[in-house]
């Protein structure tokens, strides 16, 4: 489930336990910004000179007793 709002995105993403969330973020982070890239290269040169699409942080929560719709009614909300 994602959402795209102005400056931040909205996911929920179930993972095998062998991955930490700071390499789902990581690859999640590479491979998104290399799509950018690749689709808008004037982006690239134009908009951030040092080739930093995203910011270092990222948010991350587990979704406890919320049911699985309940998460995504409240992404599919934001934006």
């Amino acid at each position: 489930e994602i959402e795209v709002d102005t400056d931040h995105i909205h996911l929920m993403i179930d993972s095998v336990p062998k991955l930490s969330v700071s390499q789902i973020v990581r690859r999640l982070k590479q491979q998104s910004t290399k799509k950018v890239w690749d689709a808008f290269p004037k982006l690239e040169k134009h908009f951030w000179k040092k080739k930093v699409f995203w910011s270092d942080g990222y948010f991350c929560c587990s979704i406890g007793n919320a049911s699985i719709e309940t998460i995504k009614r409240y992404i599919e909300q934001q934006g």
